[in-house]
């Protein structure tokens, strides 16, 4: 069976998630013409808000850390929106 991983540890891989989309090299051609791209910034983004999806519904969450889920959406959602905007 699986070890169980503390919610602030996934907070902490989620964040590298996310930095790890932002790292990840733009095309010149343009974003919407290699489709590769985006695959791979949308994947990533959703690994690292796969690994925090329950904790905002977990009853032993503080509500610190369930702000910081908040916040880590947050930032998915605008790391995408940056990434994958038209250029």
């Amino acid at each position: 069976m699986a070890r169980q991983i503390p919610a602030a540890e996934r907070i902490i891989k989620a964040r590298k998630l996310i930095e790890k989309a932002r790292a990840i090299p733009r095309p010149d051609t343009g974003v919407f013409v290699d489709f590769s791209y985006t695959a791979k910034v949308k994947d990533t983004l959703r690994q690292a808000l796969d690994l925090v999806k329950f904790i905002r519904y977990t009853p032993t969450a503080s509500d610190e850390v369930k702000a910081q889920v908040e916040a880590l959406y947050q930032e998915a959602a605008e790391t995408e929106k940056e990434l994958l905007k038209k250029s």
